[in-house]
């Protein structure tokens, strides 16, 4: 299906480090995802090995190489060129093939083959506007069907805008001096003025208005991440 021409450039809008390919290299010394931890929790949904689950913004592929292990089917979604080659050699490696790669996004997927079981993101969302998270949020609850599961998880503000500048300052705070080690106080301030993370009190409706019940949801206020079990109506 062919997006219609007012549609945003996903690609421009994936943030300058995702199509970095040095980013992309020191990425996994960076971030953790939690991998198994994450599919413990799916298992609790019903996570099999008879599942399929779609991950939207798969990146260097954590949680896909876990998930294709654990379950029937994994489509691995992301807009980035860079991150997909870096996932295919992962999967060639491990002689993983039950991995499908597409390159595209939360607005440009399109799902060929029934409704999946899971849907998975982690750190992907804040990339669109608030306007196209609704329209991804809606998508993403087309892909499954009714007590389907979605895991999804990202940067989420919990605070008044008055706010604002001390919260912001203090999480930028928490970066070291390099990018080469862990995340750097120039990547926190590149997240806040470049990208598009929401306040939790504008996308906990979207995910509701999209046909979505929260089951679960935890917050860690010093460093923003929300992260939120979602039951399809």
């Amino acid at each position: 299906m062919t997006s219609p021409s007012w549609y945003p450039n996903e690609v421009a809008l994936a943030g300058r480090e995702n199509l970095d390919m040095e980013h992309v290299a020191r990425y996994d010394g960076k971030m953790d995802s939690s991998a198994q931890s994450e599919l413990s929790i799916l298992r609790r949904f019903g996570l099999n090995s008879q599942s399929t689950v779609i991950e939207f913004g798969a990146g260097t592929g954590q949680f896909t190489v876990e998930a294709a292990r654990a379950c029937a089917r994994v489509v691995a979604v992301d807009v980035s060129p860079p991150m997909l080659a870096y996932l295919e050699k992962k999967l060639l490696d491990q002689d993983l093939t039950n991995v499908t790669l597409v390159n595209a996004g939360f607005l440009s997927y399109t799902h060929r083959e029934g409704q999946a079981d899971f849907v998975y993101s982690r750190y992907a969302l804040h990339h669109l506007p608030d306007f196209w998270k609704a329209i991804a949020l809606d998508r993403m609850r087309k892909l499954l069907s009714s007590g389907g599961i979605c895991r999804l998880w990202d940067v989420v503000y919990d605070f008044n805008p008055a706010e604002a500048t001390g919260r912001i300052e203090a999480w930028c705070s928490q970066g070291g001096a390099s990018v080469d080690g862990e995340w750097s106080r120039a990547e926190f301030e590149e997240h806040a003025r470049d990208e598009h993370s929401t306040f939790r009190w504008l996308l906990e409706p979207m995910i509701e208005r999209a046909g979505f019940e929260i089951v679960e949801v935890k917050y860690a206020a010093e460093t923003f991440d929300a992260e939120y079990v979602l039951r399809a109506d």
